[in-house]
């Protein structure tokens, strides 16, 4: 429904464009106008209500009714507002709008989550929303307001889970966090899965001092815990001890290395000159059509003048071989899905740029807070075509 020009002409008579906004804008005159009107409908419906409830026998009651009203201050998008809240003599009358003991509009809050979110300081929003909307936000409120998402992230790390999942990506970042005075340097692991209808879901957060296959799994033992009974592929990074803790957790479940991470390995023996030779050179084996030709590239690989130059490479694929060969068994849209980590890393790179800002955190929980909030804000589906493929 458009408002009726006339009436927007009516309200702009006698005012300039740059009289919209503001303390004394006419914004914040029609927030005040529009929210006593709703309040009053409001207590017109909860004082119509009271009368059509049939008193208890013997109780012959005087009907509530309108008594009077009382001032409030209240944050709004337009600034501060000053609001008279209509009162019943009863004092029964507990407002949808903006509750007995609210101070902000519900709108206000969400605005200063959405700017947490995107890795804004609580300085930072306290000067923004000071400099827009003309209210000096403390940082104690920005933090209180901020507080109140740990409740959904307590109950978001607890969810059950899904049975079965057909990929789970497995990796961690790095965040600096407060502890005993000190501040270190945490790792954060994550758990990324691709559900049957190509939508991803990160499973999890969980804090740890050092990343290891011991806490791995502990992680997995909590995923067990929450529901999941069987993950088809696991992705990771190339962890030692990983793949013996996925086995342990969940038997049938086949490892794959990241293969991005194996080739990195190998760079980092070959001289910058010889690189683009064993790049070359390793490309045979995983572009193989099967696991017998990938087996065969290697061999081929390992004659090779390189081989003997580098001679820590093809015994580092070896060593690998059962995580390497997996996604050799799927389609090329497949391949190209579980052969690295990169779906789990460009999450970790939007986590990044979030807690880039902060410097370090005062608390697990703190880190918790703002990482949930950023996954909120980039979650992604993967392409419709993979979905066929499971």
């Amino acid at each position: 429904m458009s408002i009726d020009k006339d009436l927007l002409d009516r309200l702009m008579e006698g005012r300039s464009p740059g009289d919209l906004f503001g303390k004394e804008g006419i914004l914040s005159e029609l927030t005040k106008a529009l929210a006593e009107r709703a309040l009053s409908t409001e207590l017109d419906e909860h004082l119509s209500e009271e009368r059509a409830q049939v008193p208890p026998e013997g109780q012959n009651q005087p009907a509530n009714r309108r008594n009077g009203s009382s001032q409030k201050t209240v944050a709004t998008d337009a600034g501060k507002v000053v609001l008279d809240i209509p009162r019943d003599r009863n004092g029964t009358f507990d407002p949808v709008l903006i509750a007995k003991y609210q101070r902000r509009f519900p709108e206000f809050d969400t605005k200063i989550i959405s700017m947490y979110a995107r890795g804004m300081t609580t300085r930072e929003i306290q000067g923004h929303i000071e400099e827009i909307y003309r209210f000096e936000a403390s940082p104690s409120l920005i933090s209180a307001i901020t507080d109140t998402v740990m409740q959904e992230v307590t109950a978001w790390q607890n969810r059950p889970l899904e049975p079965c999942y057909p990929v789970v990506f497995m990796d961690a970042i790095r965040v600096n966090i407060r502890s005993d005075g000190a501040v270190s340097n945490k790792a954060v692991f994550v758990a990324l899965a691709i559900l049957p209808d190509g939508t991803r879901d990160v499973l999890g957060l969980w804090f740890q001092a050092n990343e290891g296959a011991k806490f791995w799994a502990k992680v997995l033992s909590d995923l067990r815990n929450r529901g999941v009974q069987d993950i088809l592929i696991a992705v990771v990074d190339g962890l030692k001890g990983f793949p013996q803790a996925i086995e342990a957790a969940f038997p049938r479940t086949q490892v794959q290395t990241c293969i991005v991470h194996l080739l990195r390995h190998s760079m980092s023996f070959a001289s910058y000159k010889d690189r683009k030779a064993v790049a070359a050179a390793l490309k045979a084996v995983y572009t193989a059509v099967d696991a017998a030709a990938a087996e065969a590239a290697l061999t081929e690989f390992e004659a090779n003048e390189l081989s003997k130059r580098y001679p820590a490479i093809a015994p580092s694929w070896r060593r690998a071989w059962n995580e390497v060969i997996p996604f050799l068994d799927y389609p090329p849209e497949v391949r190209r899905l579980i052969y690295t980590t990169n779906a789990i890393e460009a999450l970790n790179s939007k986590i990044r740029r979030a807690v880039r800002t902060r410097g370090h955190f005062p608390s697990d929980e703190a880190a918790a807070k703002l990482i949930y909030l950023a996954l909120n804000a980039t979650s992604t589906p993967v392409p419709d075509k993979l979905t066929s493929h499971w």
